[in-house]
């Protein structure tokens, strides 16, 4: 936009005029996030990121004060501050995104039932025998040769799942790496990191493809064979792509920046085990 050269009688009329699309862009976008259940997913990464920090500290420091470390980590994943970025990072994302088609979509008894599920699932994968138990049966009905798991490997490569995960893993896994190095755990370079990073990608895609496989099924089983492909038809429209585009923008850099401060915290308690 080029510079504003506005009689000031004109400019006020443009603000005024703004303000209102402005409002109401916000509210469908209040809308979506109630309807997505923001909080409640942001509630479930903290208990994902509780426990991976924990499994962290088992391995790299288990001599740290238990009590200590559950504090640290607790500071780290705050849901209102977390809640906070997703919902300033989603508006940028969806910026100029018609959410009408959406908004239609999740707020409908559908809709409602699917983000219902793929909490469900979620929350119940924080059990590794439930995502065991998952990953086998997703398994078992690939072989038969199963409808849902077409529908399942649809879904994931209209919306490059695997890959999306893929990276958003590795740019994570780096980011603990800088935390740790920044914080004087590590002395490793930049490019030792991205080599130790990058040497991590099959293990990591093979993970990937075996979770989500396994996830999927687990939320969208119990739907009918064409409630899914209305989701499927749904995350292949334009609109659907572009709210693909932005919730891994915010949940990748949102767990980017988390992993760099549980590395430098991690790197905090070696070096006060130190002393």
């Amino acid at each position: 936009m080029g510079p504003i050269r506005a009689a000031a009688g004109a400019l006020a009329a443009a603000v005024i005029w703004a303000m209102p699309a402005q409002s109401e862009a916000r509210a469908d976008l209040d809308v979506l996030l109630e309807a997505l259940r923001v909080g409640d997913t942001v509630d479930i990464m903290r208990q994902e990121g509780l426990a991976y920090a924990e499994s962290l500290a088992q391995d790299m420091m288990p001599e740290a004060d238990p009590s200590g470390w559950q504090a640290t980590v607790e500071r780290i994943y705050d849901t209102g501050k977390m809640r906070r970025l997703v919902e300033e990072r989603m508006a940028r994302g969806l910026e100029g995104v018609d959410l009408a088609p959406l908004n239609a979509f999740f707020t409908s008894e559908l809709g409602a039932e699917v983000i219902e599920l793929e909490l469900s699932a979620r929350e119940a994968f924080l059990d590794p025998e439930v995502e065991d138990a998952a990953k086998e049966q997703y398994e078992k009905l690939a072989r038969e040769g199963a409808l849902i798991v077409d529908q399942i490997d649809t879904l994931v490569a209209d919306s490059d799942l695997i890959e999306h995960n893929v990276m958003g893993i590795l740019n994570s896994n780096l980011m603990l790496y800088r935390g740790l190095a920044d914080g004087g755990a590590y002395d490793m370079s930049e490019e030792d990191m991205l080599l130790d990073v990058w040497s991590q990608e099959d293990g990591v895609r093979e993970d990937s493809t075996a979770w989500i496989g396994a996830y999927l099924l687990t939320a969208y089983q119990p739907l009918e064979d064409d409630e899914v492909q209305e989701y499927i038809d749904l995350w292949r429209s334009d609109e659907g792509q572009a709210l693909n585009t932005a919730l891994f923008a915010t949940f990748d850099r949102m767990y980017e920046e988390l992993s760099y401060l549980v590395g430098q915290a991690v790197a905090q308690h070696m070096r006060s085990q130190e002393l």
